[in-house]
């Protein structure tokens, strides 16, 4: 269960990051609710999960999920650049999150 909290919670991170991008320095509401709720939850969800999995393997997953979620909406909704090094260096943060789970 820890497991499936956490990659909730990386998802999470994804949406609290696009709404504060959104927010536009906190001066439209609905994103910067969404931004707040999005991070409580996420906080929570790595603290509950962080009570079963160790924190260096929990935390660098929460961070390499919502790091490539955030770049694929950037590149998916918001028109930054797709980029073949672009694509290669996420590939790689992907490696290291799946890497993490395998040897955990």
């Amino acid at each position: 269960m820890a497991w499936i909290v956490l990659i909730i919670s990386g998802l999470l991170e994804t949406v609290w990051a696009i709404a504060l991008a959104k927010s536009e320095s906190f001066s439209r509401v609905v994103p910067t609710v969404v931004f707040a709720v999005a991070l409580v939850l996420s906080m929570a969800g790595l603290g509950y999960a962080l009570r079963t999995i160790p924190v260096g393997t929990g935390y660098a997953i929460w961070v390499g999920i919502g790091a490539v979620g955030t770049a694929f909406v950037g590149m998916v909704a918001l028109g930054e650049s797709t980029s073949l090094p672009r694509l290669l260096c996420l590939l790689l943060v992907i490696s290291g999150v799946v890497g993490l789970k395998f040897f955990h």
